[in-house]
């Protein structure tokens, strides 16, 4: 079994966490830490897990005792973490955040990024051999997730070569568990609201995955988030100038996820309510004269967040890539 500690366990990434983790075949929960919630039930604070666990929030880190820890902190505490608690060499981390996102220091990151760490971007579907290596993974963003898997087949088809108009809405857990201005539900609902516009933090490591799959990226990623009214899942739209055939451009998404566990080109015109309560992404290419319309869709808590985490810590371990993923999406 591999033993688990998660921090930063009251947040929704967190509670999603421990639901996936629970029936997870080869996985224990040794400790699920939130200082400020320590001494309660966990299903007292995540009430879908009422008759799954009697698990207790604890205030320890008992780091020697577990093989893997998740960070779900908010973003731009896990590097100070580190830096002020000390970690055995032998436990691995994954990292929800993004502070270890952007390979050492990139001036066009946007954000401060820690010089010389050893985090692997954890994106399966390009980084499968490194994750499979790696002591710590980065967890990629889940808007970078959506939009990236939208493109990368593209770009292996070297067809980034213009600037990239990317539109994609996200639900309102992605603003995370304490409550704001703009998601409470008498401003969220029947709302739309545009955030960040050609600004977002997730624009970096899109940028940087399709450096890495195409080999250059001198076009734009010119991304406008939306902020939509329902609770989860993220809907994007990708338009790339090509002139290459439609029929050449579907062959190449479908030999680039061939092999994806979790990522499936669909032939036909997808939707977000597929894909809401599981690990998959799926995306779709049209052609409408020189312009490729590609759409791709995540659950932003799953694919976008804790199920990817879980997809990379089953890499980590050696073990069946699907295992706790088994995910059936809310049909109606």
């Amino acid at each position: 079994m591999i033993k688990i500690g998660i921090l930063g366990a009251a947040g929704y990434t967190g509670g999603e966490l421990i639901r996936l983790l629970i029936h997870h075949p080869e996985a224990q929960i040794v400790f699920a830490n939130s200082e400020s919630n320590a001494g309660n039930y966990v299903a007292d604070i995540h009430e879908g897990l009422y008759g799954d666990t009697d698990m207790k929030f604890t205030a320890d880190m008992p780091f020697d005792d577990v093989d893997v820890i998740f960070f779900c902190f908010g973003h731009g505490k896990s590097e100070a973490f580190i830096r002020e608690h000390h970690i055995p060499q032998h436990v691995r981390i994954i990292d929800l955040a993004q502070d270890f996102r952007i390979a050492g220091n990139d001036s066009n990151a946007g954000f401060m990024t820690p010089a010389n760490h050893d985090f692997v971007y954890g994106l399966p579907e390009i980084n499968r051999e490194l994750i499979a290596n790696a002591r710590h993974v980065a967890n990629p963003g889940c808007f970078a997730t959506c939009i990236q898997l939208g493109l990368l087949p593209a770009a292996k088809l070297g067809l980034i070569n213009d600037d990239v108009a990317v539109n994609a809405i996200t639900g309102s857990t992605g603003a995370g568990q304490k409550p704001g201005a703009t998601t409470h539900f008498s401003w969220r609902n029947n709302n739309m609201s545009i955030y960040k516009a050609f600004t977002h933090q997730h624009v970096p490591e899109i940028r940087q995955s399709l450096r890495q799959v195409q080999g250059y990226l001198d076009a734009a990623i010119d991304f406008i988030p939306y902020r939509g009214d329902f609770a989860r899942g993220i809907f994007a739209t990708e338009v790339v100038r090509t002139d290459k055939p439609i029929e050449e451009i579907v062959e190449g998404y479908k030999e680039f996820y061939k092999d994806a566990a979790f990522t499936h080109y669909v032939d036909k015109s997808i939707d977000m309510k597929q894909v809401v309560n599981t690990n998959k992404a799926l995306v779709h290419c049209d052609k409408f004269g020189n312009k490729l319309l590609i759409t791709s869709c995540i659950d932003n808590l799953l694919k976008g967040a804790v199920g990817q985490a879980v997809q990379n810590m089953n890499i980590m371990f050696g073990i069946d890539e699907k295992s706790g993923l088994n995910l059936k999406p809310s049909a109606f």
